[in-house]
């Protein structure tokens, strides 16, 4: 009851929304130009629409705001898919929306955001920004690059500061409108991705723009214009810049989400891998294993299988491994401590790139460990690799490995042939079993959390997460 009267009175000290005007009267006032679809002349429909999606558009509508469903959502509903994020934009300020949903909290630093949760689903809530001042030294780097953004602005600012016209869409609850701003709509029927404004000016505000571009033109199978393009060429270099935590959240948007190939491709056009990889694969073979663990990827996350960024940074960075291990192994080191100073080494060199939380970088270097151990078939060995947790991500990575090229003297097939055998059979079962149950009871003493990696997860303490 208190937070519902702490929200009634941040609603009313609030601003509120101008009388109501005709939007088709209303041009952007900052230079791109608007359009306005209404419902008989576009093909979305609330009931492609999530319900929670629909209570905060609603909510936010009744409560006297403007609320639109926006950007990608919008984007991927028209092109005839499901998205499974729904983004709002409202006149409501971050506060104001927070305390118009119980299921609410308030997020960022230099973007405040509202995540409205549903279950298991969340809704992202941000309020109509305007661009930031390039005159204000405290709002960007000397690059450009924008340091803070939490100016609010209105729809027609918004609209200017996103980063792509196939973005800048945005359909209206109150009339199920669609309002398309900087020919959107036109781009998206030609399937083009450009930039709204001066590639080079929004590049130097936010270089992972340029990930973007080739995530989109990757997922939409899309043509990056010439001016937007030319740019990346210019400008890749900034992302050197970019923090590595970012890059990683980036990365995992690229590689994860079920068209990585397409992404490993685009990234390689644009010269944007170095960005994300400390050591690009450069033989044919480490080339083709890191395609193919992307391709195994992508089809796992087409059949709703389970993905670890384990298995594909362990394919990207497996030459670099080997090589590092093999030049270990040649100063008279035991195997051993080769194989944990070459893994050290390695990821080392990749986290000044990409930070990768420690709870991917274990299994990875597991999965490495196992490789040659699969490669001897002594009964012991045998039974300890199929009891071992990583054994069927080690197992997949040998077959990948073959795939790929390398001679490892039918190790794949031997592995492939015991499993189907009754003795590997039963024991490859059993391991299953013991491993499941182990799994279990991770996640139960974990409160009913679990990781991608089958890992516990740290409990959190009750109430609102710290903001962050």
């Amino acid at each position: 009851m208190l937070r519902k009267l702490l929200g009634f009175a941040r609603r009313i000290a609030a601003p509120q929304p101008q009388a109501d005007i005709p939007q088709a009267a209303m041009p952007a006032t900052h230079g791109i130009d608007k359009k306005i679809i209404p419902r008989d002349q576009h093909s979305i429909s609330r009931k492609q629409i999530s319900s929670a999606a629909l209570k905060v558009l609603y909510r936010l509508n009744a409560s006297g705001y403007q609320a639109y469903l926006v950007g990608g959502g919008v984007r991927d509903l028209l092109l005839g898919g499901h998205p499974k994020d729904f983004d709002i934009a409202t006149d409501a300020h971050p506060e104001v929306v927070d305390g118009l949903f119980s299921n609410a909290r308030l997020i960022g630093r230099r973007f405040k955001l509202v995540h409205v949760r549903f279950g298991r689903e969340i809704i992202e809530v941000a309020t109509f920004r305007a661009s930031a001042d390039l005159e204000d030294e405290h709002l960007h780097e000397e690059t450009g690059r924008i340091l803070r953004d939490n100016t609010y602005g209105n729809q027609d600012e918004d609209a200017e500061r996103r980063d792509f016209s196939v973005n800048a869409l945005y359909y209206d609850i109150s009339d199920f409108s669609i309002h398309a701003y900087a020919n959107g709509l036109d781009d998206l029927n030609n399937k083009v991705l450009r930039l709204i404004g001066d590639p080079a000016v929004r590049y130097r505000e936010d270089p992972v723009r340029m990930l973007r571009a080739a995530r989109f033109a990757a997922k939409l199978g899309f043509t990056v214009d010439k001016a937007a393009s030319d740019a990346i060429y210019e400008l890749g270099e900034l992302l050197a810049g970019v923090p590595s935590a970012r890059l990683f959240d980036e990365a995992l948007k690229l590689f994860m989400s079920g068209y990585g190939q397409a992404a490993w491709k685009q990234l390689e056009h644009f010269n944007l891998l170095q960005y994300l990889l400390a050591q690009v694969p450069q033989t044919p073979t480490g080339l083709k294993l890191a395609l193919l663990a992307l391709a195994s990827t992508d089809s796992r996350v087409a059949a709703d299988k389970p993905v670890t960024p384990a298995f594909i940074y362990a394919a990207f960075l497996w030459e670099a491994f080997s090589k590092e291990y093999r030049k270990t192994l040649a100063t008279d080191v035991a195997p051993q401590d080769a194989f944990f100073a070459a893994a050290d080494s390695v990821v080392a060199r990749q986290l000044l790139t990409t930070s990768i939380p420690k709870r991917f970088t274990m299994p990875m270097k597991e999965v490495w460990g196992l490789q040659s151990r699969l490669e001897r078939h002594s009964k012991r060995n045998v039974k300890s690799c199929l009891f071992h947790p990583r054994f069927r991500a080690a197992y997949d990575f040998l077959l990948l490995r073959e795939a790929a090229g390398e001679d490892t003297e039918g190790a794949g097939q031997w592995w492939t042939d015991y499993i189907a055998s009754d003795e590997g059979r039963l024991l490859h079962d059993e391991a299953q079993e013991k491993h499941e149950q182990q799994r279990l009871e991770r996640r139960e003493s974990s409160g009913g959390r679990d990781d991608g990696d089958g890992r516990r997860r740290p409990r959190r303490r009750r109430g609102r997460k710290p903001q962050h």
